[in-house]
C-alpha cells in the first residue's frame, strides 16, 4: 500500500450528493459520517506528524466541530496543550469574536486561551474558499499569537493557493489534494 492509502481509498469510495449542480462528496474526516475507521485516522495522524515542524509549535487548535477529532489524538500523541475555536461564545477574559467566511455562509467563531508569542499549529479537516482559515489565522494574530503552520487534511479548489499568497510567512501543507470530475473523486 502507498503512503495514506487508506485515507485516498476511503475518499475515492466516498459517497456523492449533489447539492444544487454541485457533486459533493461525504466523507467521515469532512462531514463525520459515514464511519471514521481508525486506519484512515491512522494516516491522517501519521500525515500531520510527516509534515509538521514540532519545535515551532506550542499550542495545536482545532475548529469545531470537525477539528476535533483531528487536534485530540494529535495533542495526546505530540505532548501538547490544545484549543478548539467554537461556535458559542464563553465571555472568558481574551475571548475573540470572528466572522467565519465559507463559500456558503457567514457565522461568528470564537476564539480563547491563545497567549501572545504562542506559536499555532491550526489542523482542519478541509481547505476549499480558505475563507474559515483567513478569519481563524487573521484572529490568532489579531491577539497576538503566532500561527507558524496550517495543516489541511483535504485541499480542494484554490482556497490553499489564496492563503499562501495571504499569509507567507505561515507554513503551509494538505495531506490529500482532491478535485471533483462530476460524480467522482480525484485525488492528485
Amino acid at each position: 500500500m502507498g503512503l495514506y492509502e487508506s485515507l485516498h481509498e476511503s475518499i475515492r469510495k466516498s459517497p456523492i450528493i449533489w447539492k444544487g449542480d454541485y457533486p459533493y462528496f461525504v466523507h467521515s474526516i469532512t462531514d463525520g459520517v459515514p464511519r471514521l475507521e481508525p486506519d484512515v485516522l491512522e494516516d491522517v495522524l501519521s500525515g500531520v506528524n510527516d509534515v509538521t515542524d514540532w519545535d515551532e509549535v506550542d499550542l495545536i487548535i482545532g475548529i469545531e466541530a470537525m477539528g476535533l477529532p483531528l487536534v485530540a489524538p494529535t495533542a495526546l500523541r505530540m505532548k501538547k496543550p490544545m484549543v478548539v475555536i467554537r461556535k458559542r461564545p464563553y465571555g472568558l477574559e481574551g475571548e475573540l469574536e470572528i466572522t467565519q467566511n465559507t463559500g456558503y455562509s457567514e457565522s461568528k467563531l470564537f476564539i480563547n486561551d491563545v497567549n501572545i508569542n504562542e506559536k499555532v499549529l491550526i489542523i482542519d479537516d478541509v481547505v476549499s474558499t480558505g475563507g474559515t482559515l483567513d478569519s481563524v489565522i487573521s484572529g490568532i494574530h489579531e491577539i497576538g499569537g503566532i500561527v507558524s503552520q496550517v495543516v489541511v487534511v483535504v485541499e480542494k479548489n484554490e482556497g490553499m493557493s489564496f492563503l499562501k499568497n495571504k499569509y507567507p510567512n505561515v507554513k503551509f501543507d494538505s495531506i490529500v489534494k482532491v478535485s471533483m470530475n462530476h460524480d467522482k473523486v480525484i485525488i492528485g
